[in-house]
């Protein structure tokens, strides 16, 4: 914790530098009803005290590690290779600002155009970015660039969206107009009056569909096709550029990031190369100086910092460079091959547990019909907080109540099993599940 070497007797020539009266006369001009009550705080200790009491509430924190974590919907527990931790740790790119100055940050300019070149190579498309703030933030952005190189203000979202991701996209474009409707079919849904057409690979409950006849759609009436995809995903199944869409968008945290209570993450945005000029934030390009030599710059900076508001693309001012880099560093690592063998165990495993869970009496698939990598929808008997809170007590994290998202699922799970959900935590996960094994209580 922070030190604060300043005394009543600092603060006092402070205030006087200042010509305030006291620390309250500083708030005078924020309204009494907007500053924050006095806290009710126990009476103030000493070092040695107060540092045992912050280690003995921080103990109460459990690290997904000390679990058995089936949490996924968006943050996934993946394995990290040492060398990621090695490589963001060191004091050059952990202690760096931001890439203005090419001449001073070749080393970071070349691991963000190695991140954009491996994040085309994994989506299939034609340009990347620089990287922006997360997935649903990188969705929002792509939506907003249809409705810009469009000239239309209606986008149809596909309903299994991911909520917050949805959510965020309805913020975006209430400032401007924007209209957003789901639907259970946007192929057959979006018109010659739509900006675009926006879906998920996979789904929120960890579905997968036939995608390219919502690509085609799209084209066909004039309208900008965007899929919002799981990178490991794409190393899986077919990716988006192949299936003909104009923008790929997602959350790299599964590419070497760990959940960290939820953030930092970093979203990821590939176009083709007709949308490159409408990207946000920043994109690096590779190129040679008067010697011959390989230099790096920043190619794109359509932002209002360096051109005129009227024509910036976005108010987006930076990339999230260091986890980027951990990105780029575990897809170097990891490899194609690598990243794909780790989407195979995953639903592997997924599939093996599901499969077990609905051998149980009271449990079964909520989507049996539709196929799914490695999360799945599951029906439990009764209230799904109820079984999770007892799981959790067992050391088990069963994974996300879907009901704080649709009350009509409230007896649902979604369940999520990576590469480091092993055998035996699949088998503890079965043993504690059969001890709730029973008829169905609540309504479908």
């Amino acid at each position: 914790m922070a030190y604060l070497p300043n005394g009543a007797a600092e603060r006092r020539q402070m205030l006087e530098a200042i010509g305030a009266a006291s620390v309250e006369e500083l708030f005078a001009t924020i309204p009494e009803r907007l500053r924050h009550p006095r806290l009710t705080l126990p009476e103030p200790l000493a070092e040695q005290d107060l540092v045992t009491e912050l280690e003995h509430l921080a103990s109460r924190n459990h690290p997904l590690g000390s679990l058995d974590s089936f949490l996924g919907a968006g943050v996934y527990r993946r394995y990290v290779p040492a060398i990621v931790r090695a490589a963001i740790a060191r004091p050059e790119f952990y202690t760096a600002y931001t890439p203005y100055q090419a001449e001073a940050s070749q080393g970071t300019l070349q691991t963000i155009f190695e991140f954009q070149s491996m994040i085309c190579e994994l989506t299939g498309m034609d340009v990347a970015n620089a990287s922006l703030y997360d997935g649903a933030t990188a969705a929002a952005e792509g939506v907003m660039m249809a409705v810009a190189q469009t000239g239309r203000d209606r986008v149809v979202a596909a309903a299994d969206l991911h909520p917050e991701t949805l959510a965020v996209i309805r913020t975006y474009g209430r400032g401007r107009g924007v209209e957003v409707v789901t639907t259970d079919d946007v192929s057959t849904s979006v018109g010659a009056g739509d900006a675009c057409a926006v879906v998920a690979l996979p789904g929120f409950l960890g579905t997968v569909e036939e995608l390219a006849p919502v690509a085609q759609a799209a084209r066909a009436v004039g309208a900008i096709s965007i899929c919002s995809a799981d990178p490991i995903a794409c190393a899986l199944v077919t990716p988006p550029g192949d299936l003909g869409f104009d923008i790929t968008v997602g959350d790299g945290q599964p590419l070497g990031v760990p959940p960290s209570f939820g953030g930092p993450h970093l979203g990821f945005m590939a176009v083709r190369q007709e949308l490159m000029r409408r990207m946000p934030g920043r994109l690096v390009g590779l190129t040679h100086d008067r010697h011959g030599r390989r230099a790096y710059t920043l190619t794109l900076q359509a932002r209002e910092q360096h051109i005129r508001r009227e024509k910036a693309t976005s108010n987006i001012c930076t990339n999230h460079a260091l986890t980027a880099l951990a990105a780029t560093v575990y897809m170097a690592r990891m490899g194609g091959a690598g990243m794909r063998r780790v989407a195979e165990i995953s639903v592997q495993r997924a599939h093996a547990l599901a499969g077990r869970l609905s051998a149980l009496d009271g449990f079964e698939l909520a989507e049996p019909a539709r196929p799914y990598l490695w999360e799945f929808a599951l029906l439990v008997p009764g209230d799904a907080e109820e079984f999770a809170r007892a799981m959790r007590h067992q050391g088990i994290v069963a994974g996300l109540p879907l009901g704080r998202f649709d009350p009509d699922r409230r007896e649902q799970l979604l369940v999520c099993c990576t590469e480091t959900s092993t055998p035996a935590s699949l088998n503890r996960y079965v043993e504690a599940a059969s001890r709730f094994a029973g008829p169905v209580t609540v309504n479908r």
